[in-house]
């Protein structure tokens, strides 16, 4: 599959109704990006970009409600994960990068939207339930953690998107957002804030390479977009499969075999991996041989993707260039819309 090919439906996007149909979207930049990001949305955004108005945002504020203790690791990380998005091909000509720390008025725009949700509701989004407690946060819960919903409500809003490319885990903070969107047009009695739509990948999530639920940096289960030729084949090496085909001769398991999985979602060639598929399942093809077949895959993936982000490093100075010009760039529009929003509650004094 090229960079440029789409991996979402995108048939129920909304009509823009002025101007192009906005996207916004983004990391949170807490370490390198990897295959998962990479299926999940960076090749998709390089799609995006010709047909929207799209702002890619480094949510290195957000970053911060779990990482106070390394603030060092969220700065260093906002480089890098700019370099993986130009790496695989996001033009910043086309897509407004963005750092969410550097345009104050979303920060404004979440203290008034505070005052639109409880705390109890809050506490009852299912994203942010499970996001605590796999933080093991239990009642010691940071509030800039808790409130997170509605500082993406302003992320969003601010730039007014009508489409949010999340994982379907993300589907309730994209509902939180537009019902601060609607109980803020009541109180503005008209329609300054725009609702927005969860854009979900076919493919939202990659397991980890050990079979886990996805790909996380703190299980070290991951393939990172700039890995090494030598840390692709140890990669491999590892990827779980089917731990019941003992023997090539037994027949094998397509479901949560990661291998194939990673299959799906990288190698080209789907009519020779549906027979790899077929000749597996009724016995006789063994797991080296699709192993190295997802190397071969790999390899071909991430060549081009490593070599111009090794390019890119040598030039940081263009880096904070191209970001300090995108965030220009977006602080202009959230600004327009935060006036907006001080208007309609009376809070434009001068």
């Amino acid at each position: 599959m090229s960079l440029t090919e789409q991996s979402e439906v995108i048939a129920t996007a909304p009509a823009a109704s002025k101007g192009p149909t906005v996207i916004l979207t983004g990391d949170r930049p807490t370490g390198p990006l990897h295959l998962g990001h990479f299926v999940g949305s960076l090749r998709n955004r390089v799609a995006y970009q010709h047909e929207y108005q799209q702002f890619i945002m480094l949510a290195d504020a957000q970053a911060l409600t779990d990482n106070m203790d390394d603030t060092g690791k969220v700065h260093r990380n906002v480089v890098e994960v700019a370099l993986d998005y130009l790496a695989v091909g996001i033009d910043p000509a086309k897509s407004t990068i963005l750092i969410q720390s550097q345009i104050p008025e979303l920060a404004e725009l979440t203290f008034y939207y505070l005052n639109m949700v409880t705390v109890a509701r809050l506490e009852r989004n299912p994203t942010v339930k499970t996001e605590i407690a796999l933080r093991g946060f239990e009642r010691d819960i940071p509030a800039g953690f808790l409130t997170y919903p509605a500082s993406q409500a302003a992320d969003i809003s601010a730039f007014k998107a009508s489409l949010v490319p999340v994982g379907e885990d993300q589907i309730p903070m994209i509902e939180q957002t537009n019902e601060i969107v609607r109980r803020f047009n009541r109180i503005a009695n008209k329609d300054i804030l725009v609702e927005c739509k969860a854009l979900v990948p076919e493919i939202g999530r990659l397991p980890g390479t050990d079979g886990k639920a996805k790909m996380s940096k703190s299980l070290g289960n991951t393939i990172n977009l700039g890995a090494t030729a030598a840390e692709i084949t140890a990669a491999v090496k590892k990827v779980y499969t089917d731990p019941l085909h003992l023997r090539v001769e037994d027949p094998g398991h397509l479901e949560g075999n990661v291998a194939f999985i990673y299959l799906d979602a990288f190698d080209p060639e789907k009519d020779k991996l549906a027979e790899m598929k077929a000749h597996y399942v009724r016995g006789g093809l063994g797991d080296s041989i699709v192993k190295k077949r997802l190397e071969v895959v790999l390899q071909e993936l991430l060549a081009p993707i490593r070599a111009r982000r090794e390019e890119l490093a040598q030039d940081k100075g263009y880096i904070m260039q191209m970001l300090k010009e995108g965030t220009m760039r977006a602080r202009e529009v959230a600004a327009q819309t935060a006036d907006e929003v001080k208007a309609a509650l009376g809070l434009s004094y001068f």
